[in-house]
């Protein structure tokens, strides 16, 4: 069930937009873009899942990542 309030094209509010993250998957850090609620094809049909986007430090393509595994970087 998706709770966060809808901002705009499958766009979702997070506390975290535009702070440093990382992703526990990949160990990358960067900001918070974007989380979108999107359709992704799988072999048992299309389903709704929730996307992290993140924007590596150095610039560059962004990443896309479950939202579970965003978590806060500690500030220094």
């Amino acid at each position: 069930m998706n709770t966060s309030p809808d901002i705009g094209f499958g766009h979702e509010a997070h506390p975290l937009l535009g702070h440093l993250v990382r992703d526990v998957a990949s160990g990358t850090e960067g900001l918070l873009m974007a989380v979108v609620l999107e359709e992704v094809a799988t072999h048992t049909g299309p389903r709704w899942t929730r996307r992290a986007y993140i924007r590596p430090e150095a610039g560059g393509i962004e990443l896309a990542t479950a939202v579970a595994n965003v978590q806060p970087v500690a500030a220094a």
